[in-house]
């Protein structure tokens, strides 16, 4: 038994290595992104403005202005031609949830100089929605809304069975503190982002993420997954949602990556990397998309199934949801 876990456990650090060392690109600004569009709509026009974060491994922007593709490919430009003011956050690739926080507090604190807010809107993918729960936590004066995107809020599997093992976590250790984490900071023009990639893991596992909300609660996570948390928590308005597939597109490289969710789970109710559970926080819109958890936020170049909803609408549909909540 000991034997197969190693295994088991060796394959996982091999298939997300050598699938994240494709992701690595460039990105020409440091810090917070502002997203300009010429407008043509206000269906997206919310109250206050939407800050984007990226989760684990990710980026904001790849490129310049006249040529790049974002962390949200398409997503983030669609969302301000239809009036949003959005911005998109340049976190650590690879560091603790509560440093991430630390992060991005300063960066909604420049959203808010920039705007004239008082407030912002969080929308996090993967470890970003753990993020922003920090935010809200700790500065709930400055935000609106919370919106998980296959969000790691009980954690994954994924990530304890890699921690779990000496093997595996050792050469995710080596690949992702001295490899893949300072090509993803060099990628974005950033070299002196700090890079935690073992504790980083950690706060990825399942066993950490309880830990987490036990620091941080909020009723908006419901204490199992039989029950709905709270819509609403100290004034914040609580969203998520989340998918139910894996390989959704043989020419997108998330097919390799996207079987560690099954391997780890035993099941594929999961989007590949995250439990469908795991995902849920406040008003659950639905969290059985036909889509994987790379999907979600549209990477990579948008490919995704045939008959897959398209996800740069399920985000303008959002945005418009938030308006229309006064939000």
């Amino acid at each position: 038994m000991k034997t197969l876990k190693s295994k088991k456990a060796l394959t996982l650090a091999v298939m997300m290595t050598l699938t994240c060392g494709l992701t690595a690109e460039t990105q020409a600004a440091k810090g917070i992104l502002q997203i300009q569009e010429t407008v043509k709509s206000d269906y997206a026009k919310t109250r206050y403005p939407i800050v984007m974060t990226h989760g684990w491994l990710g980026w904001s922007r790849i490129g310049d202005d006249s040529f790049n593709i974002d962390y949200w490919y398409q997503i983030l430009p669609d969302m301000a031609r239809n009036g949003s003011t959005v911005f998109a956050a340049q976190l650590s690739p690879a560091n603790t949830t509560e440093f991430r926080g630390e992060q991005l507090i300063a960066q909604v604190e420049e959203v808010l100089a920039i705007t004239g807010k008082d407030k912002v809107n969080l929308i996090g993918h993967s470890h970003g929605g753990p993020t922003v729960q920090y935010v809200a936590a700790v500065e709930p004066q400055y935000v609106a809304s919370v919106t998980g995107v296959g969000g790691t809020y009980r954690g994954s599997k994924v990530a304890d069975d890699i921690q779990s093992n000496s093997i595996s976590r050792t050469a995710f250790n080596i690949l992702g503190q001295y490899i893949i984490g300072p090509l993803m900071t060099w990628a974005q023009a950033n070299p002196d982002i700090p890079v935690n990639f073992d504790a980083s893991m950690k706060s990825l596992t399942e066993v950490e993420s309880a830990n987490f909300n036990k620091r941080f609660p909020t009723a908006a996570l419901a204490s199992d997954c039989n029950q709905s948390g709270a819509k609403v928590d100290k004034g914040i308005y609580y969203y998520s949602w989340g998918g139910t597939a894996q390989t959704t597109n043989l020419l997108d490289i998330d097919s390799i990556l996207m079987q560690l969710g099954p391997l780890s789970y035993g099941n594929k109710d999961n989007d590949g990397m995250v439990a469908r559970c795991s995902s849920h926080i406040g008003l659950v819109i639905r969290d059985n998309y036909n889509l994987n958890h790379t999907d979600l936020a549209n990477m990579m170049f948008g490919l995704k199934g045939m008959f897959a909803p398209d996800p740069v609408t399920l985000f303008r549909q959002h945005a418009n949801r938030l308006k229309l909540q006064g939000l």
